[in-house]
């Protein structure tokens, strides 16, 4: 029983912990490097990781997906998708992405002469898959190594939510302490009691049989 009590809390907490990490804001400095659309086709297992159409856009197999080159201030490459995610999950009510596709165009820069924006993003990317983070928003910055800021909304969400965890664990130790524990205690009273009223009968009634054997 603690077995499966132990791997179900593992599982929920890895689960817990993996779904903040792909929703919660993150924030990447970079240098925009170029933007462009490809057409994307969404039949495959990675169609999970992606949003969905413009708003108003009926959702089809494939369409066009906006995507942004960027370069980091190490020299590596990171390329962000560029799509709303309306009023679904996760919930950044995001419609402008035509907008922030041409605001993006606007900080193209070169090596020689870089730009740098803090962008504000979601999700994993993984090159294997053809997984894209989608970039939220963006800020000008002043260099690569300008502060990203605190995060001011990831932890007011984690401390919500394990506030919620805490007052839903804390009701629920007072439930089963109250109602469930002295329902339990009378249920096992009750097979006590019943056990020992069974091992007295038969006590009784080996007794009979012994006197039948006797003669």
């Amino acid at each position: 029983m603690a077995f499966f009590k132990w791997t179900f809390w593992t599982l929920f907490w890895v689960f817990t912990a993996t779904a903040f990490h792909y929703t919660l804001p993150q924030t990447d400095i970079v240098r925009v490097t170029g933007t462009e659309i490809i057409r994307k086709d969404f039949s495959g297992f990675s169609r999970i990781f992606y949003a969905q159409a413009d708003s108003g856009d009926n959702e089809t197999q494939n369409r066009d997906l906006r995507l942004i080159n960027t370069t980091r201030g190490n020299g590596r490459v990171m390329v962000y998708r560029n799509e709303d995610t309306g009023w679904r999950w996760p919930p950044y009510f995001k419609f402008d992405s035509s907008n922030l596709q041409a605001e993006a165009s606007e900080f193209i820069s070169t090596y020689d002469k870089p730009r740098w924006i803090a962008v504000r993003h979601y999700g994993w990317r993984n090159p294997f898959f053809s997984i894209y983070t989608n970039a939220i928003g963006f800020r000008a910055v002043d260099g690569p190594d300008a502060g990203k800021g605190f995060p001011v909304m990831n932890t007011l969400i984690l401390c919500f939510f394990f506030g919620g965890v805490l007052t839903v664990w804390k009701l629920w130790h007072r439930f089963r302490t109250a109602r469930i524990a002295p329902i339990m205690a009378d249920f096992q009273g009750g097979v006590d009691a019943a056990g020992k009223a069974v091992a007295s009968r038969r006590s009784r009634l080996n007794r009979w049989l012994d006197t039948w054997r006797a003669k």
